[in-house]
């Protein structure tokens, strides 16, 4: 009898382990949120690095940060992929059908959108900027009818060439709450993020337009209760596994090439952009791009990259995290540089 109720125990426990196995829910997938924007989100967007690292250590750590474009340097660790497009416009985003593929080709569940700084810079009206959002909105939606949408009223802005700038932003951010809420649905809602209020141009920005350290942080404390809530009861969009492909081995020798682009200019300053790609056959281990300024550029700030810099003689070598490129990858830096009188595009060659 013992021996029978020995072996009945036994197989209970065996059971119930069986049990316990089976009905363990497997991990769920990261919650994908896109940062969407301009320079202000992008180049280089060290608020995003402060806001990931806060949700890391807070304990949501199923979030992944979404984009086409990837991390801008910041000097910390995080998950830097965003959509922060320097010198772009929202109005030119949604007239010229641009989302739609960087949506496809990263499906987020939220987007966080900080845009309309350019627009107001070009004096377009905010009706107009609000229709684009609407645009934007729709072409989100269609990615995801459940997406949930963080809008920012945008951070002051004083440019010292547009007097004008710094009402025309407060006449867009009167105007985005009642926007929001005309637009917000149930099941895909708009949740208006005030980043205006308490931001100031002077001890927050380094030009009247773009965060310094102390804007950034300012931001990313604004952005990271907003985010929480939408976070929650979010379900993640279906994760696709990747197709495993052979490893191979490459041959050949290597090289690179070094593109230039003029993100935004305004009086007196521009930003630049150089995206620098390995041409060869073989693994590159480092970069170095040069270039000769041809009407006394000189640059301020670099991103990216490690400056050298002696007259009009321009060297920018890789940083340790973007040395190293697969054949047919590319790295991106960009840098904050001063003008007068002409700006003629410098020819970058890279080794």
């Amino acid at each position: 009898m013992r021996k029978t109720w020995a072996l009945l125990a036994a197989l209970l426990a065996t059971a119930g382990a069986v049990l316990f196995l089976t009905t363990t829910p497997a991990s769920a997938a990261a919650i994908r949120v896109m940062p969407l924007g301009d320079s202000i989100t992008g180049s280089p967007g060290c608020w995003r690095a402060l806001l990931w690292n806060k949700l890391q250590s807070t304990g949501y750590t199923d979030v992944d940060f979404v984009g086409t474009l990837p991390a801008q340097g910041c000097s910390v660790p995080y998950d830097g992929d965003n959509e922060g497009h320097g010198g772009y416009l929202a109005t030119n985003v949604a007239n010229q059908n641009q989302l739609p593929g960087w949506l496809a080709a990263t499906r987020p569940d939220i987007v966080m959108m900080h845009f309309g700084t350019n627009d107001v810079w070009s004096n377009i009206p905010p009706a107009t900027i609000l229709s684009a959002y609407t645009t934007l909105v729709n072409q989100m939606r269609a990615s995801n009818p459940a997406m949930k949408i963080l809008v920012a009223k945008i951070i002051p802005m004083n440019p010292s060439t547009c007097a004008e700038c710094a009402q025309r932003a407060v006449n867009l951010n009167d105007a985005i709450p009642g926007w929001a809420a005309t637009t917000s649905t149930q099941q895909s809602p708009i949740t208006v993020v005030d980043q205006w209020t308490g931001f100031s141009t002077s001890t927050d920005t380094y030009d009247g337009v773009h965060p310094n350290a102390a804007g950034d942080q300012k931001i990313s404390d604004k952005w990271y209760p907003a985010l929480v809530n939408a976070l929650s009861g979010v379900t993640p969009s279906p994760t696709v596994t990747p197709t495993v492909t052979p490893t191979v081995t490459p041959t050949g020798t290597g090289g690179c090439t070094a593109a230039y682009k003029n993100v935004g200019q305004w009086q007196g300053g521009f930003q630049g952009e150089v995206t620098v790609k390995n041409t060869g056959t073989a693994p590159m281990n480092g970069w170095t791009v040069r270039w000769a300024f041809a009407n006394g550029q000189q640059i301020s700030q670099i991103w990216n990259g490690t400056l050298s810099a002696s007259g009009a003689d321009v060297t920018v070598r890789n940083v340790s995290w973007n040395g190293s490129l697969a054949p047919g990858a590319t790295a991106t830096f960009g840098f904050l540089a001063s003008w007068n009188g002409a700006n003629t595009a410098p020819a970058p060659t890279c080794a």
